[in-house]
């Protein structure tokens, strides 16, 4: 005769096999999901662009930031992370990111949305790199889903570009 402890093992073993095959099932089935966000961001005002006492560049700007993400959203999604980028080429680096903006999306609910704000976090260069560049804003988004892997993509805005004076 098995044992109450046995029975209970193997009753215990069997429930964790099929929850973890059917996380396996959610995983794989959230790649049908084939997403279609759009999003538009738009610099309506140069705030301040100033060389700080260090030397190094600092802008503020004004944004619009027009997004609709609801496509990203599943039954398997928890959240989504978002956060808008300004990104740039100097001599010393191929890529420069700073981020702007940024966010969390709950719920469907919530992924369609307007803003009209200025940069949540400083948009600073070390050094005088800024003068008359040319940068891309762009949207980034990672989605955080109940199970498996995060998934994560961005929308590129180009034909941005800084004063050649400060102000």
């Amino acid at each position: 005769m098995h044992s109450i402890g046995y029975r209970a093992n193997a009753l215990l073993t069997f429930a964790v096999t099929i929850l973890a095959l059917m996380c396996a099932i959610v995983s794989l089935s959230d790649n049908l999901n084939s997403p279609s966000p759009a999003a538009q961001v738009q610099v309506l005002n140069i705030n301040w662009f100033q060389k700080k006492p260090d030397g190094d560049d600092e802008v503020s700007l004004t944004l619009n930031i027009s997004s609709n993400l609801q496509s990203l959203f599943t039954w398997n999604t928890k959240q989504v992370f978002v956060f808008v980028a300004a990104e740039y080429e100097t001599s010393k680096n191929a890529l420069n990111q700073v981020s702007l903006w940024d966010g969390i999306i709950p719920s469907k609910e919530h992924a369609k949305f307007w803003i009209h704000t200025t940069n949540k976090y400083r948009f600073v260069d070390q050094g005088s790199n800024l003068r008359g560049r040319d940068f891309n804003l762009t949207l980034h988004w990672h989605v955080m889903p109940k199970t498996g892997k995060m998934f994560a993509d961005k929308i590129v805005m180009s034909g941005y570009r800084l004063p050649e004076a400060y102000r």
